[in-house]
């Protein structure tokens, strides 16, 4: 039986306990210590958290290309996703878990921008970063782009139609992580020196 079939079982007469966007259910299971599973539904796009003593432990992506699972299925999610959250035993978390483990926690730490300091970009830093990705010339629309600084994601998107993505950063050096249609994934160093600014990548 697949890991998601196993789930769809278990949470079939279920009632959720609560329903969040990604921040809030980290916050908000690791607060309770809770044990259970976060399902989000997004048409052609489902996602699955499993969470033991309130820490997520495993990690499922689902669309029309295929699965992914761990650390690469953490890498397509964003704030924008509504999860709603199950209570499950640990038993039935730890078999789930067990397949599709987390193994990079800080994959889990988003573009929000309420983690950074609100101040001025003269006194703070504080800047906008547009990422443009391209492939020979054109741009690539819906491609996951992740912006990691001391091994943690701290920006993570899908590029638009124009192949672009905005992330509200500190100036600094960082690591560009491109992951295509294909989930192949690339990376390249970058530096964001003026706020404001735009970067293109080639993939």
């Amino acid at each position: 039986m697949k890991i998601q079939d196993l789930i769809a079982t278990v949470l079939k007469n279920a009632e959720p306990v609560g329903t969040y966007n990604l921040p809030d259910l980290l916050r908000e299971v690791g607060k309770k210590y809770a044990t259970g599973i976060a399902t989000a539904d997004e048409g052609e796009q489902q996602f699955y958290l499993a969470f033991i003593d309130g820490e997520a432990e495993g990690a499922i992506y689902i669309d029309e290309k295929g699965t992914l699972y761990g650390d690469k299925a953490v890498m397509m999610m964003t704030d924008r996703e509504k999860y709603s959250f199950y209570t499950v035993a640990a038993d039935v978390v730890d078999a789930v878990t067990m397949g599709c483990r987390i193994f990079e926690k800080s994959h889990l730490i988003k573009n929000v921008p309420s983690a950074l300091p609100e101040v001025g970009v003269k006194s703070g830093g504080v800047g906008v970063l547009t990422i443009s990705v391209r492939k020979n010339g054109e741009p690539q629309n819906g491609v996951r782009v992740s912006v990691r600084k001391e091994g943690k994601i701290v920006g993570s998107d899908i590029s638009t139609a124009d192949g672009t993505v905005s992330f509200r950063l500190m100036v600094g050096d960082y690591e560009c992580i491109v992951q295509d249609r294909n989930q192949k994934i690339s990376s390249k160093r970058i530096k964001f020196n003026q706020p404001g600014s735009q970067i293109t990548i080639e993939v």
